[in-house]
């Protein structure tokens, strides 16, 4: 599901919920990942955000080339850590961060949407589990 400003928070919730569930009912094989894993998804997200904030955009809402680079790349880094751990694989298709990393397009608000939805992510998962 692709978030907006009116339900990210709770498309992050619902996610992490089910995520919760599934760990329940399959054991350690599905389920939530670590808070590490989780943290360090939002790391990248954070650098990104930083070197937007940073910079005097002239050009409006749209985001330079470089930044647009970053955030390709970006989605190439979350298929690379879902494809080694069965755990992020689950978080990153039931999150549709890999959507939600599409539909950004070069869009200066869309990226800073995606990042307050990892954000909520992050949250929701350390006040439902929170375990390391």
């Amino acid at each position: 599901m692709l978030v907006t400003e009116e339900n990210y928070v709770d498309v992050a919730e619902k996610v992490i919920l089910q995520l919760k569930k599934e760990k329940q009912k399959n054991g350690k094989e599905l389920g939530l990942l670590t808070m590490s894993q989780i943290r360090n998804m939002l790391s990248m997200c954070a650098d990104i955000y930083n070197q937007i904030m940073s910079q005097t955009n002239t050009r409006g809402n749209d985001l330079n080339d470089e930044i647009c680079g970053r955030i390709n790349y970006l989605k190439i880094r979350f298929v690379y850590e879902a494809g080694r751990d069965t755990k992020v694989k689950a978080f990153v298709r039931d999150a549709c961060i890999l959507e939600n990393l599409k539909e950004i397009r070069g869009n200066k608000q869309k990226f800073l949407l995606f990042h307050r939805y990892m954000e909520a992510l992050v949250a929701f998962h350390r006040f439902y589990d929170g375990q390391e």
